[in-house]
């Protein structure tokens, strides 16, 4: 079969601080390929939609698939679907990731062009679709919804080593990048985190697991990438110190030499310095911390399990080991002028780059059960962390003015005169290379950092509007209600589950720790 994989537009923060390569759909799409199909990869992150149409037309794919794993992608991808189903009468359209995993139901009613979605890992989950497709039997395979009935619960990978991202499927690679790290390729060296963030969907859409590919294979797939830079996507870098040492010798085995960028908590930095001072010798450049708050209640509001005096700590550790790091903070709709105020002074007074996202409930998300009846926009386009879903006590417009002048005093910090020299010759070196992602990005930010521009995006008519969940709480509810894979369920014991995906308590697979590591509230 032709089978064609589509990567939606960027999003609003993504249009200046990166452009990252599709890894997910490059890991499935390898699996694919090594089913016997033929394969191709279209980004509109870098392609428009006239390209998109060019090749459904000229190649005719048997089988369309679009990666959703962000929310506000979704009305994005149903109309691209509309189009395809009127040139391609017979093929199969789905959609499937992250974000797709939590509203697949919803996906389906808002468009007869889809023919299913698939919940959960795609690696295992899309060959079996593309075989079951060909004999009309989509009910059997693990994560399908569709409207006939839905397959068995998702599955996840047994072995993270299996297939290596197809990366030669993803073309001008040039384009992708995050900041400074221009061109900047992607790697996995682990799926999943132990900890519940209330705010956060990463942990229920794995089942709070946590699995580790081998350092070999790591180090085997680094060694094929092309790049000098290289984006460390696992949410939390280094939770197993020993395993950053394991791949570490076998990056060094192999002089594999890149410019490295990563995740962390500030927590587990301060706990396992010594593997991230192993990393800065290897090439760590730079760190992305989320201490998402400043103060104590907003860390509990969170339930980050950190306190101020270890992300400050952090911050220490990070700075005698000569990494850059870059730190999230999440507004809330109830801050006000002084609360902006006091953010702006935290952030100017620390050497670090400082970003400010908005809080936002996401289906899949505690906060999407607890705060989404508040909700004032069912827009799926505003779900991107940059707009307030959420009564803000500030006017609207008033808190995007709040909002974009934080982020503007913050940014200047950076390129003011001091630092515009050293960005001029940072962008200068790259602009020698061919490389001008990061120049592109110094100029774009007020045109795409504009209160007027947030506040007239919700004005904007909305073909497509999300279904809030059909009940709320107030207190916390049980992890597993929000899970997508369950991992205490064996993908043997799953095949044998009705298909409703109801199923009782067992082992978890291999190499998937079950419970979180052991947390402290300091």
């Amino acid at each position: 079969m032709r089978v064609l994989f589509v990567h939606p537009g960027p999003l609003m923060y993504s249009e200046i601080y990166l452009r990252l390569e599709p890894l997910g759909m490059e890991r499935v799409a390898a699996a694919v390929r090594a089913a016997g199909h033929q394969v191709q990869i279209l980004d509109l992150q870098i392609f428009t939609h006239r390209d998109f149409y060019r090749l459904v037309e000229s190649w005719r794919p048997h089988a369309l698939g679009f990666s959703l794993n962000y929310l506000a992608n979704v009305p994005e991808v149903l109309a691209l679907a509309e189009g395809a189903r009127s040139l391609l009468k017979d093929s199969l359209l789905f959609a499937g990731g992250h974000s797709a995993s939590f509203v697949a139901p919803e996906l389906l009613k808002h468009s007869e062009a889809l023919d299913c979605v698939l919940r959960g890992e795609g690696e295992s989950a899309t060959p079996a679709l593309l075989e079951a497709w060909g004999g009309c039997n989509l009910a059997k395979v693990a994560g399908v919804i569709n409207r006939d009935g839905d397959g068995p619960a998702p599955r996840l990978l047994e072995d993270l080593d299996r297939f290596f991202p197809a990366r030669d499927l993803a073309r001008r690679r040039r384009k992708y990048f995050i900041g400074v790290l221009d061109p900047c390729a992607s790697i996995e060296f682990t799926r999943g985190c132990p900890w519940d963030c209330s705010f956060c969907s990463a942990w229920t859409f794995y089942g709070r697991s946590y699995r580790k590919a081998s350092a070999p294979a790591i180090a085997e797939d680094m060694r094929s990438i092309a790049e000098p830079n290289v984006f460390i996507v696992d949410d939390v870098a280094f939770i197993h110190p020993e395993h950053g040492f394991e791949i570490g010798r076998e990056l060094e085995k192999r002089k594999v030499k890149k410019s490295y960028y990563l995740e962390t908590r500030a927590d587990v930095l301060c706990r396992n310095r010594e593997v991230f001072e192993y990393w800065r010798q290897l090439g760590l450049e730079y760190m992305f911390l989320g201490p998402e708050a400043i103060d104590e209640q907003g860390l509990k509001l969170h339930r980050k399990r950190s306190s101020p005096d270890v992300n400050l700590k952090a911050l220490e550790v990070a700075r005698e080991i000569g990494v850059t790091v870059a730190v999230n903070l999440i507004a809330d709709p109830s801050w006000d002028e002084r609360q902006f105020e006091v953010v702006r002074q935290w952030a100017l007074e620390i050497p670090e780059v400082v970003h400010i996202t908005v809080a936002t409930p996401y289906p899949g998300t505690e906060t999407w059960l607890t705060e989404s009846r508040k909700l004032t926009t069912l827009d799926y386009r505003l779900f991107d962390i940059q707009h307030a879903v959420l009564p803000t006590r500030l006017p609207l417009h008033r808190f995007y003015q709040e909002l974009v002048k934080s982020q503007a005093v913050i940014n200047r910090k950076h390129l003011g005169w001091r630092g515009l020299k050293d960005v001029t010759r940072l962008a200068a070196g790259l602009a020698i290379k061919g490389q001008t992602n990061f120049l592109r990005m110094l100029w774009k930010f007020n045109s795409v950092y504009n209160a007027d521009r947030q506040y007239a995006d919700h004005l904007r008519e909305a073909r497509y509007l999300m279904r809030p969940p059909s009940f709320h709480i107030s207190g916390r509810p049980p992890g597993e209600s929000l899970y997508i894979h369950n991992p205490r369920v064996r993908a043997e014991d799953q095949s044998e589950q009705p298909a409703n995906g109801r199923h009782a308590r067992t082992s978890p697979p291999s190499g998937t720790l079950r419970e979180p590591i052991e947390q402290s509230d300091t």
